[in-house]
C-alpha cells in the first residue's frame, strides 16, 4: 500500500480516537553509486526516493512509547527510563534510536503513535533508515528539540550500530535526514559534507527489485567490513578513502589475494563516484552509466557481494537499448539493483527487463520508476 498524510492520519485516528499533534515523514534511499564506500570514510552518491516510513503521533505526559506498526501488525510498548533490548524486529529500531538519543544527553518526552511504510524491507533501499530517521523526527517533534541533519543520522547510525548490531556506514541515515528533491545528494561520510548534484536531463532512475532478500546481521557485511579494515591498517592509513590507486598499486602486494580484491573495490569506487558527481554536473549521462556498469562489475569480481539474481537483472538492464548504466545498490546478497535510463523509454524498459529477468529466473520482479524526494520532515 503506498502511504500518505491523509491516510497515516485516518489510520491514527481510528485507533487513538483524535487526530494526530504531529505527521513525520523520513524517505528510503537508493545510491546511484559509491557501494561499501560509506563505512570507509568515502563518497556516496544517493538520492532520498519517493517511497518512505511514515509516523502519526501525539504526545504523551509521561516517558511511555507506545508504537503500532500497520506493516508488521504489531505494537510495542516501553519506558524511556527502562530500555531494554528484546528479539529483534522493527521495535529494536524504535528503542535503539530513543537509546541513542538519551547517550548523547538529549531529555525526551514519551508518545504514542502509527508508523507505516512502504520502503520495500530487505531489498536493499534502507527501510531501517527510514524508520531511524521518523522516529528520530518524531522525538524531536514531542520533546522540542533542534532538529540538527547531521547530528541526527549520526544518532541514527549508533543507533543501528550498536543497538541493533548491523555495522552499516552513515550514507543511509544521512540521505534519509538530508535528501533533496531532483537532485542526488553527494556525501563526504567522513565530513558529512554534502553537494546537491542534479540529475542529466531527459533521465530517470528505475529500481529493479529481484524479489530476493538476505539478512544484513547473517550475511558477510560485517566480514567484509572487518577486511577493509585490515587494509587500512595495512596501508596505514585511518582508512581506505585515504588509499589513493597509485598508492594502491604501489603497495597492494602486502594484502592476501581476498583483502586485495575488497580494497581495490573501495578505492576504485571513490573514485568512480567523484568522476560520477562530475559528469552528471556537466550533464554527460553517458559517463555517468559507463561508471554505472564498472560499479557492478567491481562490486561483483572484486568485493563479492553479488548475487545470481542481481547479475541476472544487471545483464537483462544492459541488454536494453533505453539503459544509460545499471548496477547492484545496497549492501548485496540479494535485493535490488539500480538504473538510469532515458526517461522517454521509461514504459519499454520496463516491461521488457522485467519480462526478460521472470524468463531467466522465474521470479516476478518488482520495478519503481523513482522520483528524488526531501529528507526527513514534520507534514
Amino acid at each position: 500500500m503506498r502511504w500518505s498524510e491523509s491516510v497515516i492520519r485516518r489510520e491514527f485516528e481510528q485507533r487513538f480516537q483524535s487526530p494526530p499533534a504531529f505527521v513525520v515523514r523520513a524517505p528510503g534511499r537508493v545510491n546511484l553509486i559509491g557501494e561499501h564506500t560509506d563505512y570507509n570514510d568515502g563518497f556516496v552518491l544517493p538520492l532520498a526516493i519517493d517511497r518512505a516510513v511514515w509516523l502519526a503521533l501525539r504526545p504523551r505526559g509521561d516517558r511511555q512509547v507506545l508504537a503500532h506498526s500497520l506493516d508488521f501488525t504489531g505494537s510495542t510498548t516501553f519506558t524511556l527510563d527502562n530500555l531494554t533490548r528484546g528479539n529483534g524486529g522493527w521495535a529494536e529500531y524504535v528503542k535503539g534510536v530513543a537509546w541513542a538519543l538519551q547517550e548523547s544527553g538529549h531529555r525526551l518526552r514519551g508518545w504514542e503513535g502509527v508508523i507505516a511504510g512502504d520502503v520495500p524491507v530487505g531489498a536493499g533501499l534502507s527501510s531501517s533508515a527510514a524508520l531511524e530517521l521518523a522516529v528520530a523526527r518524531a522525538f524531536v517533534a514531542v520533546s522540542e528539540l533542534p532538529w540538527d541533519m547531521a547530528a541526527m543520522a549520526r544518532l541514527g547510525q549508533q543507533a543501528e550500530n550498536e543497538w541493533v548490531g548491523v555495522r552499516c556506514g552513515i550514507m543511509d541515515q544521512m540521505i534519509s535526514a538530508a535528501g533533496r528533491a531532483g537532485h542526488a545528494l553527494l556525501i563526504d561520510c567522513r565530513s558529512l559534507h554534502t553537494e546537491a548534484v542534479p540529475f542529466p536531463a531527459g533521465t530517470t532512475v528505475v529500481v529493479l527489485d529481484t524479489a530476493t532478500r538476505r539478512g544484513l546481521v547473517a550475511s558477510a557485511y560485517n566480514e567484509r567490513r572487518r577486511q577493509c579494515e585490515s587494509a587500512a591498517r595495512a596501508f596505514g592509513v585511518a582508512a581506505l578513502r585515504d588509499v589513493s590507486s597509485a598508492h594502491f598499486e604501489a603497495e597492494c602486494s602486502r594484502l592476501d589475494e581476498i583483502t586485495r580484491r575488497r580494497a581495490r573495490h573501495v578505492v576504485t569506487e571513490n573514485e568512480r563516484t567523484l568522476q560520477a558527481a562530475e559528469a552528471m554536473r556537466r550533464g554527460d549521462a553517458e559517463a555517468v552509466g559507463r561508471l554505472m556498469n564498472a560499479s557492478h562489475a567491481s562490486l561483483r569480481d572484486d568485493f563479492a557481494v553479488s548475487s545470481r539474481e542481481l547479475d541476472i537483472m544487471v545483464e537483462c538492464g544492459q541488454s536494453h537499448p533505453a539503459c544509460l548504466g545499471i548496477r547492484m545498490t545496497g549492501a548485496g546478497f540479494g535485493g535490488c539493483a539500480v538504473a538510469l535510463i532515458h526517461r522517454e523509454q521509461t514504459e519499454a524498459f520496463t516491461s521488457t527487463v522485467a519480462a526478460r529477468y521472470r524468463a531467466e529466473t522465474g521470479i516476478k520482479p518488482v520495478l519503481y520508476v523513482c522520483a528524488a524526494t526531501d529528507g526527513a520532515s514534520v507534514i
